[in-house]
């Protein structure tokens, strides 16, 4: 087996732009959902505009939200892959249509993973089997790792056809469970999948990388990578200081030591700190939340301390506010979640 190429990325908390957060709100008004319930107080308009860029933990929580609501079905999940079209993506999805092939296609778009809204991991392989594209949802946290893994493949597949009418998948596994149904499965990709299998994978023919694209422009494509290097510099050196709010959160293992004192370790004022962050796409009281959801998901996933221990390391003065806490950032109780993860090992988490 050999890997094609290395995504740009290897986890999926990097900050994104919106078009992902308003199409999902869109596809729940769809079904019948108000885009209020998604947005936890979020107004509609501050995510509207080429610039405007949230964190990835923000669009994890409308995802949560969207399955809490809609119940995120597997049906539900590829229908919401559907609507990611390679037009969603903006300059991004442009030089993909621009590649001369399907190879370079791929290439651009590891390259640039930081561009998409991806939550799985995608990695290209060749092997006897031919293309292999590996969706790795290791450090998806598991309440939604299925609903992504699914979203995020119909996705991909889409934005393929997008490129490429003609192309079709060979073989489909998943580690997952079988539904009751699969035919959701069948009408999208063509095939059957096999479930219980050790990671999930989506097979091509080995054929489809030199298949050359049919609105290829290579002048086009330099001048996409361009604009994109512009992107990802922008959006790296924005989110840099939400990084360095979390590291000095983890370190203080989610106990919240108030701005001033985070922003008097960082060396700039809290007014800074907070224009800097509003930049960035979020907030310090967002930030503090993020860091206790993720610490307090990895100490549940340990199995070895009660609901009340985490909520006292994680600096909760009584455990209902802390399971208040957990059942606004994840639509559960932390009892629940622990129930929930407890089936599924999740290395790296």
């Amino acid at each position: 087996m050999a890997e094609l190429a290395a995504p740009a990325v290897r986890d999926w908390d990097f900050p994104r732009g919106t078009a992902s957060v308003l199409l999902m709100l869109g596809f729940a008004e769809d079904h019948g959902v108000p885009a209020e319930k998604l947005l936890a107080g979020t107004p509609r308009e501050a995510l509207t505009g080429p610039e405007k860029q949230v964190d990835a933990r923000q669009e994890l929580a409308v995802v949560r939200a969207l399955v809490a609501h809609t119940g995120g079905g597997d049906d539900l999940a590829l229908e919401l892959g559907r609507r990611y079209r390679v037009t969603t993506f903006g300059i991004f999805g442009f030089a993909c249509i621009s590649s001369p092939t399907m190879r370079d296609a791929m290439l651009f778009a590891l390259r640039y993973l930081d561009l998409s809204f991806t939550f799985s991991i995608p990695h290209v392989e060749l092997d006897s089997r031919g293309i292999g594209l590996v969706l790795d949802d290791s450090r998806v946290p598991a309440d939604v790792a299925r609903f992504l893994v699914l979203r995020d493949l119909a996705a991909i597949h889409t934005v393929m056809k997008d490129l490429l009418p003609e192309i079709s998948v060979r073989g489909l596994e998943f580690g997952f469970p079988a539904p009751a149904s699969v035919k959701s499965y069948v009408d999208i990709f063509g095939v059957a999948p096999r479930f219980g299998a050790d990671r999930n994978r989506a097979s091509f023919d080995p054929a489809l990388l030199t298949m050359p694209l049919p609105q290829a422009n290579e002048q086009t494509v330099a001048l996409c990578a361009a604009q994109c290097d512009a992107l990802v510099a922008r959006s790296r050196e924005r989110s840099g200081i939400s990084q360095l709010v979390r590291e000095r959160l983890v370190r203080l293992g989610g106990v919240d030591a108030g701005m001033a004192e985070v922003a008097r370790q960082l060396a700039v004022s809290p007014r800074t700190l907070r224009r800097r962050l509003t930049e960035a796409g979020t907030g310090y009281r967002q930030l503090v939340d993020e860091v206790r959801q993720t610490l307090a998901e990895e100490l549940l996933d340990t199995g070895a301390l009660s609901v009340e221990d985490v909520a006292l390391r994680l600096g909760y003065a009584e455990a209902s506010s802390f399971i208040y806490a957990f059942k606004r950032w994840t639509g559960m109780t932390p009892a629940a979640y622990a129930r929930r993860s407890a089936p599924r090992a999740r290395p790296g988490r």
